[in-house]
């Protein structure tokens, strides 16, 4: 059972909870072991918009396989802003120091200043506390126009849905970017992107688009990548001609067909599997190539 534990702190947005808590609930419908849970000093908690939450104020067992996120809160300030308890904060250091991951939504980033966990790493919160994040903590490298920073098991938000995106991001690293982009789809996310940096998917960057036919249509690609898919097989199971499906396809993904589609995303898979030890003939294999060379050719054609 994976963990993921918020820490409500008095004035939490509810954005910044329920996004990233909307993440992990939708990654635990569709079979990824997640357990959601909620601490706090006290029982109740009251919200930035009013709504008060309810909070076990005894923490879980947790492994190195739990989550910890810090959601941000309402203050002008991240000095104004209510401090987290020492118990709280030696929570934060002792997890991430057993191997596990710390995470922020906008001024939660401060939590983790206060655990030590910002001193040397990336970071990032919401742009109207970034110079007072980087004052706070001069060891930090607080890095601007992004949505989220990952470094070393500690990962910080810009805020408010950006929560989403780290979550997000997070489901693709652990469960592989088709569960991420299933799990997008379904909370009508298409295009998860980080500031200015490229997307490093190309499932979810060929998603920024709102056209079901083709989202369908790569749903069935995502789902049997290594399978032979005729164009005549998908335009049948979209319900459109072969003509309208290449059109539609190309319009919503900057010029792609399925088929190019598809071979770009086995040809990312293959790199990830080679990355991690595996020989080219058996990423070739595994992703649907019945040997090397077709594979070896669009690693060129990238190159």
């Amino acid at each position: 059972m994976r963990r993921v534990v918020f820490v409500l702190l008095p004035g939490v947005h509810l954005l910044d909870l329920a996004g990233p808590a909307q993440v992990f609930d939708t990654a635990a419908h569709f079979g990824q072991p997640y357990r959601l849970g909620y601490v706090a000093e006290r029982e109740q908690v009251p919200s930035a918009q009013g709504l008060p939450l309810t909070a076990d104020v005894r923490w879980p067992v947790l492994g190195a396989d739990d989550l910890i996120v810090v959601p941000g809160w309402r203050a002008a300030t991240l000095r104004e802003g209510p401090r987290p308890s020492p118990a709280c904060v030696e929570r934060l250091r002792a997890h991430h120091a057993a191997g596990g991951t710390v995470a922020s939504v906008c001024a939660g980033a401060d939590a983790l200043g206060r655990a030590g966990l910002l001193d040397g790493r990336r970071c990032t919160t919401h742009h109207q506390h970034q110079d007072e994040l980087a004052a706070r903590y001069p060891r930090a490298t607080v890095v601007r126009d992004v949505l989220f920073t990952t470094d070393d098991g500690v990962m910080t938000s810009a805020g408010i849905a950006s929560g989403i995106d780290l979550a997000l991001h997070l489901l693709a690293v652990r469960h592989g970017p088709a569960f991420a982009a299933r799990v997008a789809r379904d909370m009508v996310i298409y295009a998860r992107r980080n500031g200015h940096e490229p997307q490093e998917s190309a499932m979810l960057r060929h998603r920024s688009h709102v056209d079901d036919t083709v989202h369908r249509t790569q749903d069935l690609i995502d789902d049997r990548l290594a399978e032979p898919l005729p164009l005549a097989y998908l335009a049948a199971r979209a319900g459109v001609s072969e003509r309208t499906l290449t059109r539609l396809f190309s319009r919503a993904t900057g010029g792609l067909t399925p088929l190019r589609y598809q071979q770009t995303l086995r040809l990312e898979r293959a790199q990830h599997l080679i990355d991690h030890g595996t020989t080219m003939e058996a990423a070739a294999r595994e992703v649907g190539f019945d040997d090397a060379r077709m594979l070896r050719r669009l690693r060129a054609r990238v190159t």
